[in-house]
């Protein structure tokens, strides 16, 4: 007679321990993938394969999952060696910004309205304000500069990031051929305005503003 094989019981799956890092990954991810005004706490438990209660555990409400968002992007952010000039290190400062912005755009479009008033945040755009100081402008011009890099730092990323050809259109927009004739000059910013060019456009604009504050 033959012996009967025992029966498997099915694998149990092992879940993953919830913690507040993880819970700020996905949280990241999910808002990479849907955009912050799809967000919500129940899409990101079902993505944790978790109830929203769990999450609360952590964090009280969606807002402070926010909050540390901010805190996790800000206090990743590399600070660069003060023994290079201001110069190194606003540009090293811009290019972690810029490789942020572009690697994560739809977050980038949250926080770019973000006061950053947080500790993390505060210790971050101080570090950028002290490169001003450190190259000698008086508060008047360091501070002049530090806006000015923000307003720059804003609009380039956002147009790069998100895509200003992606924005909100007219109903009735110029046809093309029409924009070739009678607008030619506009035309060719709009032919230049694309991801072949995003770089070298945006070097030339941040060179020009360090130039600005003789700051090269």
């Amino acid at each position: 007679m033959t012996k009967a094989k025992p029966t498997r019981s099915p694998a149990v799956r092992k879940r993953i321990p919830l913690t507040r890092e993880r819970i700020e990954i996905e949280a990241l991810a999910l808002i990479d993938e849907e955009g912050i005004d799809a967000f919500s706490t129940r899409k990101l438990g079902a993505r944790l394969e978790c109830e929203a209660m769990s999450i609360y555990h952590y964090f009280p409400s969606k807002a402070h999952i926010l909050d540390a968002l901010v805190d996790r992007v800000l206090g990743s952010m590399p600070i660069p060696d003060k023994n290079l000039s201001p110069a190194q290190r606003l540009r090293a400062f811009v290019h972690s910004w810029r490789v942020f912005a572009l690697r994560h755009p739809r977050f980038y479009q949250w926080i770019t309205l973000h006061r950053g008033n947080s500790a993390t945040g505060i210790r971050f755009l101080n570090e950028i304000l002290t490169c001003f100081y450190d190259a000698g402008l008086p508060p008047e011009q360091a501070t002049r500069g530090f806006l000015i890099l923000g307003y720059y730092m804003t609009g380039a990323l956002l147009d790069e990031s998100s895509g200003y050809a992606n924005g909100p259109s007219s109903l009735s927009p110029l046809p093309d051929e029409v924009l070739e004739r009678d607008y030619p000059q506009l035309a060719l910013v709009g032919r230049m305005a694309t991801a072949e060019h995003f770089g070298e456009v945006f070097e030339r604009g941040f060179a020009a503003l360090l130039r600005e504050f003789k700051l090269e």
